[in-house]
């Protein structure tokens, strides 16, 4: 991986910038930031998952969170590296996460260093995967025998308990208030927010012709002093999404990968283009990180 001072270096290497820069760091300057560039020495590791990696943050309270290339099914069952998927997850939780911020729904997200990082504030994550489902798949479908693609009433919000080694086992709320992994006006908050969060991914994947099937996010207390606040976190992207074309119903997400219907990077990098996140002229290259 290249950090952002490599990234740097290789961007003014052919100008008089690399210059002008060394010299201020020999003069004992203590940049945060140069010519646009944000400038952060690698840091210790937090926590590495089945996606992410999470590294200390240049600020008290924040994370550094990498996209990794990895893509895991059925528990981390299935593995395998795709590569540009980390680099395109980035860009799309950005978009999400900006366009929720900027609606007034909190999340974590402060904003995006480079192609595969991003600034996070330093959440407690609830040990909950909270899924709100527009229309049975996966293992509703299965659970309840109903057909998939079927439109449900209303959506539907369901609570698993985050716990690889459990399989992520559904629970109920009388299951999360008796083992207090979040108080009733949590839940109250949590319910609002994952509403909301699917009143707005509907509404953009519908203005791009696609249907949000189902969808999965993770909650985070934030402490500020005394006070705490709920924040959307981890990550939204098509890796925690179902995303079916409207017309064709055509996959866009990680079913791709479990079911092994395709090039998973074209899958993203197609809803990535739809949202106008990549340029018209290389809409079909798949991104790659500079090496």
């Amino acid at each position: 991986m290249r950090y952002p001072q490599q990234l740097f270096f290789k961007a003014c290497a052919d100008n008089n910038l690399l210059s002008h820069f060394l010299s201020l760091i020999r003069a004992g300057k203590k940049l945060k930031s140069y010519n646009g560039f944000v400038l952060m020495a690698r840091r210790a590791k937090i926590y590495e998952g089945k996606a992410k990696i999470l590294y200390e943050g240049p600020e008290p309270g924040t994370i550094v969170q990498y996209f990794k290339d990895d893509a895991t099914a059925f528990n981390a069952q299935k593995k395998e590296v795709i590569e540009g998927k980390g680099v395109l997850n980035n860009r799309l939780s950005e978009f999400f996460m900006s366009g929720l911020n900027n609606i007034g729904v909190p999340t974590h997200f402060i904003k995006r260093l480079n192609m595969r990082e991003q600034l996070v504030r330093n959440c407690e994550i609830i040990p909950l995967e909270v899924v709100v489902r527009n229309y049975a798949a996966g293992s509703m479908s299965k659970r309840l025998g109903i057909e998939e693609g079927t439109q449900l009433p209303r959506p539907v919000v369901e609570y698993y308990y985050k716990d690889d080694s459990l399989g992520d086992p559904i629970v109920s709320e009388e299951h999360i208030a008796a083992f207090n992994w979040a108080s009733s006006q949590d839940m109250d908050d949590i319910l609002g927010l994952a509403l909301r969060v699917n009143d707005f991914l509907s509404g953009v994947m519908f203005s791009v012709g696609i249907k949000l099937v189902d969808f999965k996010i993770e909650i985070g207390r934030f402490f500020e002093g005394d006070y705490q606040r709920l924040l959307i976190a981890d990550e939204i992207s098509p890796d925690s999404c179902r995303l079916w074309d409207m017309k064709s119903g055509e996959k866009l997400d990680k079913d791709v990968f479990r079911r092994d219907l395709g090039s998973l990077t074209d899958a993203y990098a197609e809803v990535a283009n739809r949202l106008g996140l990549l340029p018209k002229a290389n809409s079909q290259i798949k991104p790659t990180l500079v090496r």
